[in-house]
């Protein structure tokens, strides 16, 4: 079975993106899965999620992007982690410098090797509309949109769900939206449950998730360079992301891609 691609994204930064990049590639390695982490965005949360530091430049996926006829290997780094590997970010990189072949990246990820090695590859992404975005919706099967649920959240999903569709017609029609993940989610505040249920109403029922509670655990984490699951097993933010992994293995089974 070939390895199926999530890309994990949102035109606003700070919407969750790298904590749930980190924590459900860690949370799928501990279920067997073999997991390839792609940090897209030049912030490079995903190294510090994991612990990494230290990355030369031409180790990371921004080289690879830019290199005429490089190797993904090369960009490809243990996380330490069983099953786990990240294609680290470049944060020194400069958007500016490329452009034009939307194809690229799903040529590399189409390769027999990776197709092989790894079940499932995820792809962390930046929030601009760029050459990087676009390279992620073109090689992705699944799309997950984690959003705040704060005031115009509907309004960015709405400017993704668009770029999506376009995608989707003119480039990639493998692409599908998998769901909208809340994240810092706290129910007992009435501003959550109404975007949520904004949500709900907009995109279907059936696209809202159950979502990540408000934990400062995870934030620790992150900070401790680990996923919650290593930091706090018993943290409900853990939880979340466990129940997280495991719902979008039945969706992808339920419509018929799964593993």
């Amino acid at each position: 079975m070939s390895a199926q691609v999530l890309v994990v994204s949102n035109r606003k930064g700070g919407s969750g993106k790298s904590t749930t990049s980190v924590n459900l590639a860690a949370h799928w390695a501990t279920l067997g899965l073999r997991v390839l982490l792609l940090d897209l965005d030049t912030q490079g949360h995903c190294a510090v999620g994991l612990g990494l530091k230290n990355i030369p430049p031409h180790h990371t996926i921004h080289h690879i992007l830019t290199e005429n006829n490089a190797d993904l290997s090369t960009a490809i780094l243990s996380t330490g982690r069983e099953r786990l590997w990240l294609a680290p970010a470049d944060p020194m990189f400069e958007h500016s410098r490329v452009a034009g072949d939307q194809l690229l990246l799903k040529r590399l990820l189409s390769a027999e090797a990776v197709q092989q090695h790894y079940d499932f590859i995820i792809l962390d992404t930046p929030p601009s509309l760029d050459f990087l975005l676009l390279n992620a919706l073109s090689a992705a099967d699944w799309a997950l949109i984690p959003f705040l649920p704060h005031a115009l959240a509907a309004e960015g999903v709405r400017q993704l769900s668009r770029i999506l569709f376009k995608v989707a017609m003119q480039q990639n029609a493998n692409l599908r939206l998998v769901g909208l993940l809340p994240v810092m989610l706290d129910s007992r505040i009435g501003l959550h449950r109404t975007i949520c249920d904004e949500m709900a109403k907009q995109f279907g029922s059936q696209r809202l998730l159950a979502g990540i509670r408000n934990d400062i655990k995870l934030a620790e984490a992150f900070a401790c360079g680990k996923p919650v699951l290593e930091h706090a097993p018993a943290s409900r933010g853990n939880a979340d992301y466990r129940q997280l992994a495991e719902q979008l293995l039945l969706l992808f089974e339920a419509q018929g891609r799964g593993r």
